[in-house]
């Protein structure tokens, strides 16, 4: 199914120019009457959603490629995710859930008047950026679920073409679908399709089943601290964040990250310290630093379940636990809250999950910024996306919907890097101008 919507030629001067917005559907219809309940931990994700933009600098990926093409692969590639083809709807208690009615997703082509290299430059001149602003974001066409949630779609998908011949691929996940993992491992199979391999049957479609009754509500005695409630927005899907955020991104290479963690480990320890709780820990103390408020002592930390490894349509592969300090952050060393990021925390999703049963569901809260949040994204596999043997020359994710206690996101770079990471940093903007000249100081700044 496509449904084309209205298309735009802008002056040439502008940046993005030349968009046109269709519908995609799956190519096979679902089941009748086919509803997906969304997990407990999926709906403390609600108000999140998931930006990634893969960059392919080689115009051998989509060369001789056509928007029809494309549109082909997508009937088989979303015939294997229908979930993520429904909508939203709310039961008579107010739990959300997805009505499997196929109406698609949403896909966006773009031309950009620069080149890929013109473009990166651009987005590494950027250094601290508005987030609503972001040069990173016009590749990532999307918007919140709501106020209308039986309308709005799940996923956005962009596609750009640059003046050189390079693409961008850029993806709008709801994250209440699932993790950086599933979006990923979602995107490459699109990457599969498009090269001609046949897919089996997707491991979501266990998922699918009719919703009988509503869980009854059960009571809890204490509240996680990795969640925050905000204030009630309704049926529009984004909390309403009155500080100002920003965001900055940087690189930290193989070398730099070596002497990193040999200064967090400290000279009598025989291990080292993983790449993830080091870098985390030198930006807890840069933003204990900043002293604008008080200090974040109680810091989230999300990362990837690799025992699970669950393919299925969720977040249950994530972990969010929670590390409380009694010391001052301000004044340990990097070796001391780095063993701490290691070995102090304490996993909160059993006690997140009571409490969105003790709602019904129906709950308004954020995880990424309730407190300063930590969020390891290093094992997804963002570069295994290839289309005619081209690999994405960079790949990144960012999250929407963060609060003011602000994230640390930790992404892993290509192979040829050397194994070094790429960060991103979201914060209330006066505390990020100030992080960043700490970093610049011990030499981790662009």
């Amino acid at each position: 199914m496509i449904i084309e919507s209205s298309s735009s030629s802008l002056d040439q001067e502008t940046l993005i120019y030349n968009v046109k917005l269709s519908s995609v559907g799956p190519g096979q219809m679902s089941g009748p009457d086919m509803k997906h309940e969304p997990s407990s931990i999926d709906l403390a994700m609600r108000f999140h959603y998931l930006k990634g933009v893969y960059y392919f600098k080689s115009h051998k990926a989509f060369e001789n490629i056509t928007i029809f093409q494309i549109k082909e692969a997508m009937f088989k590639w979303l015939s294997q995710f229908n979930v993520v083809c429904g909508r939203f709807r709310r039961e008579n208690s107010g739990r959300p859930y997805i009505k499997c009615n196929d109406c698609g997703a949403r896909l966006m082509e773009a031309e950009c008047a620069k080149t890929i290299e013109e473009w990166l430059e651009l987005i590494s001149d950027e250094k601290i950026y508005n987030d609503d602003d972001s040069l990173q974001k016009k590749l990532v066409f999307g918007q919140p679920i709501g106020p209308e949630i039986q309308y709005s779609p799940n996923i956005y998908l962009q596609i750009t073409k640059f003046k050189c011949g390079g693409m961008s691929l850029g993806l709008n996940w709801a994250h209440i679908l699932g993790d950086v993992h599933f979006a990923s491992y979602f995107i490459n199979t699109w990457g599969k399709i498009m090269a001609g391999q046949e897919q089996g049957p997707s491991p979501i479609l266990a998922q699918y089943r009719k919703m009988e009754t509503s869980p009854s509500p059960k009571r809890i005695t204490n509240e996680p601290l990795s969640i925050k409630w905000v204030d009630p927005v309704g049926d529009q899907w984004a909390p309403f964040i009155t500080t100002k955020m920003a965001s900055y991104s940087f690189h930290v290479s193989a070398t730099q990250l070596s002497d990193l963690q040999s200064k967090v480990s400290g000279p009598k320890k025989s291990a080292r310290v993983p790449p993830f709780e080091s870098i985390c820990a030198m930006i807890w103390q840069s933003v204990a630093k900043v002293k604008i408020r008080m200090e974040s002592k109680v810091v989230t930390i999300v990362k990837y379940d690799a025992c699970k490894k669950n393919k299925k349509l969720d977040n249950e592969n994530q972990v969010i636990s929670i590390v409380r300090a009694e010391c001052s952050i301000e004044e340990s060393d990097f070796e001391e809250l780095a063993a701490l990021l290691v070995n102090g925390e304490v996993d909160e999703r059993e006690i997140i999950r009571e409490m969105v049963e003790s709602e019904n569901g129906a709950m308004d809260v954020i995880v990424y910024g309730a407190n300063l949040t930590f969020v390891n994204f290093e094992q997804a596999t963002f570069y295994e996306l290839e289309l005619k043997g081209q690999k994405p020359v960079h790949a990144s994710y960012s999250v929407d919907g963060i609060g003011e206690g602000g994230a640390v996101f930790v992404l892993p770079t290509p192979k040829d890097d050397g194994r070094g990471r790429f960060v991103t940093i979201t914060l209330p903007e006066k505390e990020l101008i100030m992080v960043k000249n700490d970093l610049k100081e011990n030499g981790f700044s662009n």
